[in-house]
């Protein structure tokens, strides 16, 4: 065991300590809250709900709370929380991350913290990996909140939103149809029972709300694009448990949230004004600044284009975003030189740095003018899509004010949990111990000899009625090892985890005896798999238990230790028995960019068959050294992203907080945008703009006034957001001449981000 290892187990062993005092306490409470009748357990809620109102301590309030909350779950459905689970609750409580392994109950480990922290009345979030789980986990722990007079709301894409209502099941309206409580609902089965469709809002302003990251984070940008405080949806971000965490703040954090829009019309637009500007007069339509780069419309010239145009007033609400445009045609015709400030190559604007004189390929200039340079010179403009908002993963979820999480692998990644988001790992210890037996690998020369070894050990194992779980890195392997199971005569179910909720069905019943189940290693994860399936059936159990238990067999190692333990952990759950074990070829892609031709040459100079498998553990140590290497650099890549993010995130809450601040005044009594605006004018230009307004009713102008500035707002936004990533783009060949180019990265984005506060105050 390494020094580090030691501390951190040690640590870990300390933290846990810690908390068996707050669980004896919960413990004591239990034999009084049994006594309690279901009026008296619901009104502890609004009794703790008032303590927090008093000033009482979360701290003194949460064993009652986790009481409460497993006497609901037992009478609700028929589960008590074990001890572990407690402890895993308080871990999540103090925004850490619970690393439980698969099976401990994770699910209704999430109901303590949520309960607790929703009690403040300003929101819990319960994050998961796919809708499938949202749904399912919503309306089953759904139960428990509503017992104890909360409600919970459930958010899924395409805007479909739930509220749990019990009794309510899909056209109960039209047919009067009540579900049957008695009867109860198996887990792994989700049907409409309990969740009556709802609003967006409504769901958000439930106490509790489950969904999936993407819905979360999407539904935070469309926030801050809504133009009536109405159409605002999420509310704080107060409280979130991220469940699979490594999942979704790890491997997904490599792509960031984007909401974009097909961008023909702004490419429309560049055109028209660049085939209407040459049609102006220079001193008499407009007029040039040459020190200050500015080109002026006058009004003889405002009066020529809405002439040229049709319109009466370009400066209304549905036409303001066109002044824009013609600005930046403007200054393209009058103040950009062919030849001088750019060039036309290979149908292709390229700038040309005006203190060398060369060419700088991938940049592009800032609020549409390159786009207006394009039109003008008759090229293709370059935007097939326009960025309307944007924001990574690691971003949004730092933008609560208490986040936890959940997984049965997290220790691998520590340090990034660490230092990115703060996020402290604990380990959780185990209900029952773990018995599994984690197998050495088995080792080919070939991958045909490695997949021949596998469907022979796949039929061994099936003939005498052993589960298997069969673990592939990717979809056409799944299908490759399908077809050789097929071609044996082995029935088999494949999932590749393209349809969630039809796949968490099929590996519920990947426990039943003789069940061959092949599956990409994301399919299913978070569906628990019991032997004997679910509900399980006790005769078959038996069988399973018999012949060993659940048997994962992995037909390679991925780039990540974590990944491969997400796969053995789905053996031995609740102290079952089972058995892991990976089957590895010299030409699997791990192995062939560490080393695998060495060791294949080996194989041949030791004469081995294709067939006759290596057994040692030195191969085994070799491959997880490789696999620290990956994660290292994968951690770095990620690490990276973070960094640059970082810079576009501050520019974004400057942003958002100023147009949040103009979309939530009242036209009716707030008159201070109208007071901004009057400041930026000269004192000719306020007294015509007040003469001109003066028979406009004051609600209808300040509300007009609010909806030109956030107009203004998100077309300047949208083009600063394409400038950005180009810049981003094109930075990278800064990495040569000992600069670093995060460093100019931030310098001229902070005065990118400085010209565009200038440009909407300006317009």
């Amino acid at each position: 065991m390494s020094i580090l290892t030691a501390i951190f187990g040690s640590g870990n062993k300390r933290e846990v300590a810690k908390i068996q005092p707050v669980v004896e306490k919960i413990n004591e409470l239990e034999k009084s809250f049994e006594k309690l009748s279901d009026i008296e357990l619901k009104a502890k809620t609004d009794e703790l709900k008032q303590k927090l109102t008093d000033g009482v301590s979360e701290e003194e309030i949460l064993p009652m709370a986790f009481a409460t909350v497993r006497e609901a779950a037992k009478r609700e459905i028929g589960q008590r929380h074990f001890d572990v689970q407690l402890i895993g609750g308080v871990v999540l409580n103090q925004g850490k991350i619970a690393e439980m392994r698969t099976g401990e109950g994770k699910t209704l480990v999430a109901t303590l913290p949520l309960y607790l922290n929703a009690l403040y009345g300003k929101g819990a979030h319960l994050v998961t990996v796919n809708d499938y789980l949202a749904k399912f986990q919503g309306e089953w722990m759904g139960r428990i909140y509503d017992r104890l007079g909360l409600k919970t709301g459930v958010i899924q894409n395409q805007g479909i939103s739930f509220i749990f209502d019990r009794g309510w099941i899909k056209n109960s309206e039209e047919n009067g149809e009540l579900a049957d409580q008695e009867d109860g609902k198996k887990a792994g089965a989700v049907v409409d029972e309990n969740l009556k469709p709802c609003t967006r809002k409504q769901a958000y302003a439930a106490d509790i709300t489950y969904g999936t990251n993407n819905e979360y984070g999407f539904d935070y940008l469309r926030d801050n694009m809504a133009q009536s405080p109405e159409q605002i949806a999420q509310g704080e971000l107060f409280y979130a448990i991220v469940d699979e965490v490594d999942s979704i703040l790890i491997d997904e954090a490599r792509t960031p949230l984007i909401i974009s829009a097909p961008a023909e019309e702004s490419a429309d637009l560049y055109a028209k004004f660049a085939g209407i500007v040459p049609r102006l007069k220079k001193e008499v339509h407009f007029e040039v600044d040459e020190k200050m780069r500015a080109a002026t419309l006058t009004d003889a010239g405002i009066s020529e284009l809405e002439k040229i145009m049709g319109i009466d007033n370009i400066y209304q609400p549905e036409t303001i975003a066109m002044v824009h445009h013609l600005e930046e045609a403007l200054k393209a015709h009058a103040l950009f030189k062919k030849n001088k400030d750019y060039i036309v190559k290979d149908g292709e604007v390229i700038i040309v740095d005006e203190f060398t004189g060369r060419m700088m390929p991938g940049r592009r200039y800032s609020e549409g003018l390159h786009q207006a340079i394009e039109a003008k010179e008759g090229v293709q403009i370059n935007r097939e899509s326009d960025t309307l908002a944007t924001i990574s993963f690691q971003n949004f979820f730092r933008l609560y004010k208490k986040l936890g999480g959940m997984t049965g692998t997290a220790a691998t990644e520590a340090e990034e949990f660490s230092k990115i988001y703060e996020l402290e790992v604990v380990e959780i210890p185990t209900h029952k111990d773990m018995i599994r037996s984690d197998l050495q690998d088995q080792i080919y020369k070939t991958e045909d000899a490695k997949f021949d070894a596998i469907v022979k050990k796949i039929k061994e194992l099936n003939d005498k009625n052993q589960p298997v779980l069969v673990g592939t890195i990717s979809i056409a392997k799944s299908e490759k090892l399908s077809k050789l199971l097929n071609r044996v005569g082995i029935k088999h179910q494949i999932l590749n985890a393209k349809h969630h909720e039809k796949e968490a069905k099929i590996i519920t019943q990947a426990g039943r005896s003789s069940q061959v189940t092949v599956a990409t290693n994301m399919a299913g994860r978070g569906v628990d798999i019991i032997l004997g399936g679910n509900p399980p059936i006790k005769e078959d159990a038996e069988i399973v238990k018999k012949a060993g238990g659940l048997y994962v067999l992995g037909t390679e190692r991925h780039e990540s230790r974590r990944i491969d333990n997400q796969l053995r952990g789905r053996a031995g759950r609740q102290g079952d028995s089972g058995a892991s074990q990976f089957f590895i070829s010299m030409e699997d892609e791990l192995m062939r960019i560490f080393g695998g031709q060495k060791l294949q040459n080996l194989m041949g100079r030791l004469g081995l068959p294709d067939d006759q498998p290596i057994e040692h553990s030195l191969i085994s140590k070799s491959i997880e050294s490789a696999q620290r290497r990956v994660e290292g650099h994968n951690f770095d890549i990620r690490k990276h992203l973070v960094e640059y993010d970082d810079v576009m995130n501050k520019q974004r809450e400057v942003l958002y907080r100023r147009r949040r601040k103009i979309l939530m005044l009242d036209p009716t009594k707030d008159d201070s945008l109208h007071g901004e605006i009057l400041a930026k004018l000269a004192e000719a230009e306020a007294q015509d703009f007040k003469a001109r307004t003066a028979k406009v009713p004051i609600p209808n102008l300040f509300e007009l006034e609010r909806r030109i500035f956030l107009s203004i707002i998100d077309q300047f936004w949208i083009e600063h957001l394409n400038t950005m990533d180009q810049l981003r783009d094109s930075i990278g060949l800064r990495g040569y001449g000992q600069v670093d180019p995060l460093i100019v990265y931030k310098e001229e984005s902070l005065t990118l981000f400085e010209g565009l506060l200038r440009s909407i105050d300006e317009s």
